[in-house]
């Protein structure tokens, strides 16, 4: 590994980058960032960075534009300090689910905030399970997106649950239900919905047998858990014997805490990607990416391949 190899983390998910830290042996690098007495957001590199390999570690998770701030100024702290190169590493990208015009007078919103993050001085980024992967697009400078699959199949596998069926809680998702259901052994269902406003959910039916089956949901978020909530009623309504839903990113926003704990579903599987400090509930079991994000960070510095991570 470099020598070179700097990591820097904001104030989004500070835990998650010491595990990151740990794995790759370093410590994080001594940063300042605050806030001056009017909320403006303050930020000093505090080590000679010049001629580095630096990654800044930085979730876009609540509070979302605080955190895209802090992210901006660091990368443009780093920007004017000579360094080697600079990897934004963005466990969880917001506004991915804004990436088109999809009606009259509205904002591409990851496409702006993509336009940011190279301009305040990123020159690759580093994500994991973007919502869309058309995303990556939207950057000019190269753009890794992980798979948290590995570490949420390596986790089920481990549960050795019989007679289980994949299900997908949409058609947008029925590709990576179908990446774990081969790897499980499992049949797939897909649910069908529609969704008369944001956040508003109306499920209609599931395509799929899943009459006296261990139904594993597979999704990339939960926000409000309105989607995997419908889910879970339906399967258990059409027989499923029970209900166990996974996620990478677990946003967990209004009522969606409090929904998951009433639900059918017998346990929530999520990753590290977001804290859930405040947010733990019994059923919550919370696997850690740091490892794999760890290992991407190091071939990235050596120079060797990301994707053969997932052959």
């Amino acid at each position: 590994m470099s020598k070179h190899l700097k990591l820097i983390s904001g104030n989004a998910n500070p835990e998650f980058a010491e595990r990151v830290a740990e794995y790759l042996h370093t410590s994080l690098v001594d940063t300042l960032v605050g806030r001056f007495s009017d909320g403006e957001i303050r930020v000093q590199i505090k080590e000679n960075v010049r001629g580095a390999d630096v990654f800044v570690i930085q979730s876009l998770s609540s509070p979302v534009n605080d955190n895209i701030m802090e992210l901006l100024l660091i990368l443009d702290a780093l920007k004017r300090s000579s360094t080697h190169r600079i990897t934004a590493v963005i466990p969880y990208y917001a506004y991915a689910r804004q990436d088109r015009k999809d009606r009259p007078r509205v904002p591409i919103s990851a496409r702006l905030l993509a336009d940011l993050i190279q301009k305040a001085g990123a020159d690759r980024v580093l994500t994991v399970d973007l919502h869309s992967a058309q995303i990556q697009g939207f950057f000019d400078c190269p753009v890794d997106n992980l798979f948290a699959l590995p570490v949420i199949l390596e986790y089920l596998k481990k549960k050795d649950l019989p007679n289980t069926v994949v299900v997908s809680p949409d058609a947008g998702g029925v590709e990576r239900a179908r990446m774990l259901a081969n790897r499980l052994g499992s049949s797939l269902a897909i649910i069908y919905k529609k969704r008369p406003a944001p956040n508003v959910v109306e499920t209609l039916d599931v395509i799929g047998d899943i009459e006296g089956k261990n139904a594993i949901i597979i999704d990339d978020i939960i926000d409000t858990a309105g989607t995997i909530v419908a889910a879970a009623n339906m399967l258990k309504e059409k027989g499923a014997n029970s209900v166990i839903a996974a996620c990478t990113h677990p946003v967990f926003s209004g009522p969606a805490v409090e929904r998951l704990k009433k639900s059918e579903i017998e346990e929530v599987i999520v990753t590290d990607t977001i804290p859930v400090k405040g947010k733990e509930f019994e059923k919550l079991t919370v696997l850690s990416i740091a490892e794999l994000v760890g290992e991407a960070i190091k071939r990235i510095n050596i120079e060797s391949s990301v994707s053969s991570l997932f052959v």
